[in-house]
C-alpha cells in the first residue's frame, strides 16, 4: 500500500516566486525522501502542447487537469510540489475534497513587485495592450480563502528563507488533518 503522499499546491500571480520557491521545497523535500515530484505550470502548459488558451475558461480546464495529475500522482505515494497560477476557488475546493493531504501556499506580492519583476514581460505587454487575458491585470483573479499559508514575497526576504517560513509552518500540528 502507497504512503500518504501530500500535494503542496503552491498559487499567484506570475512573477511571484512560485517556481522559484516550488524548485527550492521540491529539493528539500527530496533531501528527506526521494518520492518527489515538480510540476511547474508552465511547463505543464507545454507539455500538453499548449492546447489551452490563457482565457478564463482554459485556465480552469487546465488548471482542474493539473489538480487530476496532481491527485492521481499523490494516489501512488509521491509527493508532488505544483507551482501553478490556478486563481480559482473551484479548483483549490476540489483539491481539498479529493487530495487527502493538500497543502495549499499562495504566494503573495504587490502588483508593482511583479510588474518589476515581470519575467515574461506580460505585465509590460498587457499595459501596451499587446496581449491579453493576464491573470490579476485584465483577466479576475480569485485570490485563496483559506490557504494553510501565506508568504509575502516582496523582495525583501529571500527565497530560502521563505521555504524555512513554508517548512516550519507546515510542520506546526495545526496544520494537519
Amino acid at each position: 500500500m502507497a504512503r500518504s503522499a501530500t500535494v503542496y499546491w503552491i498559487t499567484g500571480l506570475s512573477g511571484a516566486g512560485k517556481t522559484t520557491i516550488g524548485t527550492l521545497l521540491a529539493s528539500r523535500l527530496r533531501a528527506r525522501a526521494p518520492s518527489v515530484v515538480y510540476l511547474d505550470g508552465d511547463a505543464l502548459r507545454a507539455v500538453l502542447g499548449n492546447l489551452f488558451a490563457h482565457g478564463a475558461d482554459d485556465r480552469l480546464k487546465l488548471a482542474s487537469c493539473y489538480a487530476r495529475l496532481c491527485a492521481m500522482l499523490a494516489d501512488q505515494g509521491l509527493d508532488v510540489v505544483c507551482a501553478t497560477v490556478s486563481m480559482f476557488h473551484e479548483v483549490r475546493a476540489w483539491n481539498r475534497a479529493h487530495i487527502r493531504r493538500y497543502r495549499e501556499i499562495y504566494v503573495r506580492a504587490p502588483l508593482g513587485v511583479l510588474a518589476r519583476r515581470d519575467p515574461k514581460h506580460l505585465y509590460r505587454d498587457a499595459a501596451d495592450g499587446t496581449i491579453r487575458d493576464v491573470a490579476g491585470v485584465d483577466l479576475p483573479i480569485e485570490e485563496p480563502l483559506t490557504p494553510d499559508l501565506v508568504l509575502d514575497n516582496d523582495g525583501t526576504r529571500t527565497p530560502e528563507a521563505l521555504v524555512d517560513d513554508l517548512l516550519a509552518a507546515l510542520a506546526r500540528p495545526e496544520t494537519r488533518p
